[in-house]
């Protein structure tokens, strides 16, 4: 196929679906007049009382974090756009350390417990505030506290001396704002290094993009992105990858509707290159909103086919709308049933695939610094249904691989029951199955940083991406 010209992203009429909303850009031109909304100071109550609404959404209403701002963002349509930007740094900020910010509550706002939910809430916010490096003063004053309150927020640095009188696992626990059976379990994975993950899960991740080679390259779309005013890196890992480094609405860029790109996770675009995926059959076992089917296609220079498969076909909706933007033509959509129904609808693809992807639901604890509410809903009850199901559907999926080709399994999980033990439980029951090292997909040097026993193995602390987790298997040829 031929790429497209790269003209002024202007000319291209693309247009792709709403993802997840990073704040919209003011114009550089606008930003240097000191009377733009850009510059003007944040009208705190109006940000106090939106940070109210939508922390309140997820902590005493159970609702998702994304959905509970995209609610409350969209309803105060009177908030200047670094305002929305406020409201939002502030409520993921408070989710990144909520554990830790009750703690040093309890200790220090007397009669907290006793507190009405929205007192509780601006003290939460408070704290949080101080942690994240704000001046106490400044925080009193503009969430309108008394002055009083000033003195002990200075104090929180050594009131988180407190924490060493705690056990490991709970010291842990608080600090890393994390359920005690999950410290636990990182602890024992990873020893001391689990306080390193902590710290790396509750800062806030850097927007990395995928670029669609089928449109340009890497160097094409950086200069792109740099004449719409977005300033780019090169990825260290990922040799599809950039970092947008300049704060704005991605999704508004002309470059993003022409399908020059999308938003994808460093980790999760190795992932995609263990696949390896040739111009033939392939299938993405559970495609989801299709980021890597798309970069499967782009691999395959559209040509071949893949199967995506998911239970979720809102989800394969949007995936149809992504792939006419990113110019891919040669991705199959089918919506299969969640339970045993799935294998009988599968049948007639038995034996049929050179590659099958089982990018398998999980805990998600690999990515909890963007989705820093999910930790609060994981319990060890749910990870073991995470667990069953994750052995049912890579069981399932297996049978569509052909003999010599390769089953790759992958989750954004940083626990090895869903890792490690997963693929162990599947080899003990499959010998016609081997286990294979990633390094052939990932090149001598990029494995010896991401592979531990041969498969990839991301942190955040140690890779500056989410936790990912893959493993290659190769069917024996008959």
């Amino acid at each position: 196929m031929k790429k497209r010209a790269l003209g002024p992203p202007s000319e291209r009429k693309d247009r792709g679906p709403r993802r997840e909303k990073p704040e919209k850009r003011e114009k550089p031109k606008r930003d240097k007049d000191p009377n733009s909304l850009s510059n003007r100071a944040l009208r705190e109550d109006l940000v106090m009382l939106a940070c109210l609404e939508a922390y309140g959404a997820v902590r005493h209403d159970g609702r998702l974090a994304d959905r509970a701002l995209d609610f409350t963002l969209r309803r105060e349509k009177h908030l200047y756009s670094q305002e929305r930007r406020a409201v939002a740094e502030r409520v993921y900020a408070l989710l990144r350390k909520q554990r830790l910010v009750d703690f040093l509550a309890e200790l220090k706002v007397k009669g907290f417990e006793a507190l009405v939910s929205s007192r509780k809430d601006i003290y939460r916010f408070a704290i949080s505030r101080v942690l994240e490096g704000e001046d106490p003063s400044a925080v009193v004053q503009t969430q309108a506290m008394p002055g009083t309150d000033a003195t002990w927020l200075k104090a929180l640095p050594h009131a988180l001396t407190k924490l060493v009188e705690l056990s490991e696992v709970e010291h842990f626990a608080i600090e890393a704002s994390i359920p005690d059976f999950l410290a636990k379990k990182l602890l024992a994975e990873l020893g001391a290094e689990a306080h390193e993950v902590g710290q790396a899960m509750n800062k806030r991740g850097p927007l990395c993009a995928r670029v669609n080679p089928l449109k340009g390259t890497r160097e094409e779309v950086a200069k792109l992105l740099q004449a719409e005013g977005v300033k780019v890196s090169f990825t260290l890992l990922s040799p599809f990858g950039l970092i947008l480094e300049t704060r704005t609405n991605v999704y508004a860029l002309e470059t993003f509707k022409a399908g020059y790109f999308e938003v994808q996770d460093e980790g999760s675009q190795l992932l995609g290159m263990l696949v390896d995926a040739p111009p033939r059959k392939v299938i993405d076992a559970c495609a989801g909103a299709g980021g890597k089917a798309l970069q499967l296609a782009a691999q395959m220079k559209n040509r071949g086919e893949i199967y995506a498969l998911d239970v979720d076909e809102r989800r394969l909706e949007d995936l149809k709308q992504r792939a006419r933007r990113a110019g891919v033509h040669n991705v199959r959509i089918q919506v299969i049933a969640q339970g045993p129904e799935a294998d009988e609808q599968l049948v007639k693809l038995h034996g049929q695939a050179e590659r099958v992807l089982v990018d398998a639901p999980c805990s998600g604890s690999g990515t909890y610094r963007r989705k820093p509410d999910a930790r609060y809903r994981l319990t060890e009850a749910l990870l073991a249904e995470h667990v069953e199901k994750q052995r049912t559907l890579i069981d399932r999926f297996s049978k569509l691989v052909k003999p010599g080709g390769r089953l790759i399994y992958g989750t954004c999980s940083l626990l090895r029951e869903e890792n490690e033990g997963v693929i162990e439980h599947f080899l003990a029951s499959h010998p016609d199955f081997q286990l294979t090292p990633a390094t052939p997909w990932l090149g001598e040097a990029l494995a010896a940083q991401t592979t531990r026993d041969g498969m990839l193995r991301l942190y955040p602390h140690r890779h500056d991406t989410d936790g990912f987790f893959g493993a290659v298997l190769v069917k024996k040829a008959k």
